[in-house]
């Protein structure tokens, strides 16, 4: 395990209101768990989302042959994560439905409501085999609750709406906690054109749940970046990989860039800050993005990694895939974490890696 302590300022300035603001990301520390721990016959590993909710972090294991959470307690000692214990785990399971059998459960999100404690997950189905993305709540058991509407667009058919392993990807409970905020990972192949090394239109879609209507009631529309890197090998791509909306209409957004041949280096992962205004479109009702004039969230960068990664175990900056509040910091202030999905160690030798943040807002 490597801990370090390094910090890393990125100040950006609106103005509302006719009052200037600012806010600041404080990187504070890395904490990297052994790959390959097992706890309660699983494998810790592919932890594609995370939550803190009732004094717990709880992590999405990105396992479609036995979908799970995992529960946790993480120790802070002042700015730096001490340890890291696993409490339970979690196998969503329930005979009585139908839903999980019907469903292609690859699980990449997870949010854990403080008031009822029930887990909702997000999955982005298997599109190349016809299954759709789902959004879905369940007990602390893993017992199904309920599902979500989704928009027709979101289901494939027989003309390919979506991209194979860019479907449904992020969310976020809203900072009024009457809904929650998914997110894809890749345009919609109506909406635009994946990231190239060229700018192009590339929008995703960022899509509003009403909890006591189980229905879609607003959408906007984000710019990824194009990528900046040359390339190596075959795969060149960019998408978002979480999001958390920190103040109303504000939103903390991760996209991750990954390319092959460049080995564990092969990532370049950003945070950027994006805003509804009030002539941002709302673009739910909209079935195609290439053929409709609209506006999408403003956005703007607070911080890259590659900044900070001679900070990091062997230069690294893992896949990062899942954003979360922590516990306040001793001086006051909020924290983030930021986990990787090391997928198993699958493609080659990745990290279980926690990146720990301070948030200061002026």
């Amino acid at each position: 395990m490597k801990k370090i302590i390094f910090t890393f300022f990125v100040v950006f300035q609106f103005v509302s209101c006719k009052t200037e603001s600012k806010i600041q990301l404080n990187f504070l520390d890395e904490y990297v768990i052994a790959d390959s721990l097992k706890y309660k016959n699983t494998i810790i590993g592919g932890l594609s989302g995370v939550d803190y909710a009732n004094g717990y972090f709880y992590f999405v294991v990105d396992d479609s042959r036995d979908p799970r959470f995992v529960k946790s307690k993480i120790k802070f000692d002042k700015d730096t994560i001490s340890s890291i214990d696993f409490v339970d785990v979690v196998s969503l399971n329930d005979s009585t439905e139908t839903f999980y059998k019907n469903n292609f459960l690859d699980l990449e999100s997870i949010f854990v409501d403080e008031e009822t404690q029930e887990v909702n997950f997000v999955s982005e189905g298997s599109i190349v085999k016809g299954e759709s993305p789902s959004v879905f709540t369940t007990d602390t058991l893993g017992k199904l609750v309920h599902n979500y509407n989704i928009p027709n667009y979101f289901i494939p058919n027989d003309i390919a709406k979506l991209k194979h392993n860019g479907a449904f990807e992020g969310s976020s409970k809203s900072s009024n906690n009457k809904g929650f905020w998914v997110a894809m990972e890749s345009p919609l192949l109506t909406d635009g054109d994946e990231p190239t090394f060229n700018k192009t239109s590339s929008p995703i879609r960022i899509t509003y749940f009403d909890k006591t209507s189980k229905k879609a009631t607003k959408q906007f529309a984000y710019q990824l970046e194009h990528i900046t890197k040359p390339a190596k090998a075959k795969i060149n791509l960019n998408g978002l990989t979480a999001i958390l909306e920190y103040k109303d209409n504000h939103f903390f957004i991760i996209e991750r860039t990954y390319q092959s041949g460049y080995g564990a280096h092969g990532n370049i992962i950003r945070i950027f800050e994006a805003t509804v205004e009030n002539e941002t479109t709302n673009t739910l009702d909209v079935d195609s993005l290439e053929e409709t004039e609209f506006v999408p969230l403003k956005k703007r960068l607070l911080f890259n990694f590659a900044d900070v990664e001679n900070k990091l175990t062997d230069g690294i900056i893992d896949n990062i895939e899942g954003i979360t509040f922590g516990p306040t910091l001793a001086n006051g202030n909020k924290s983030l974490l930021v986990i990787s999905d090391d997928n198993f160690q699958v493609y080659g030798k990745q990290l279980n890696q926690f990146l720990l943040l301070e948030i200061v807002e002026k």
